[in-house]
């Protein structure tokens, strides 16, 4: 079965590599540029994988992964954190994701973690 994957990066240049990579390993892959476009697009196509970016206007990483784990409907969706800000910062706001990336991070580091999470 086709697995989903949603990007959410304010970062659109980010966004698009990423998406066509994903999109070449024979993912579905959808894309927000910010927490509040990304939770719409959660309930709009219920990924199995959101890589969210920590730093974003309007709903920033951490409140969108807040908000993912407070809804029994998206508390299942994992969750691969990114920032070029070092893990600990991170999570200290935010400690419920699966995974964490470093920016700027290889292609084969994301797609590793990536297969990792959703097996």
């Amino acid at each position: 079965m086709l697995k989903t994957i949603l990007i959410v990066d304010d970062e659109l240049g980010n966004a698009e590599v990423l998406s066509l990579i994903l999109e070449d390993e024979g993912y579905r892959v959808f894309c927000a540029a910010n927490g509040r476009d990304g939770l719409d697009k959660v309930r709009e196509v219920g990924p199995d994988l959101v890589v969210l970016d920590f730093m974003m206007p309007v709903m920033n990483g951490a409140e969108m992964g807040h908000a993912l784990r407070a809804s029994p409907q998206t508390a299942h969706i994992k969750i691969l954190m990114n920032s070029s800000l070092p893990e600990a910062s991170v999570a200290q706001r935010f400690p419920l994701y699966d995974a964490f990336l470093r920016k700027p991070y290889s292609i084969d580091d994301a797609l590793d973690t990536i297969r990792t999470l959703i097996a």
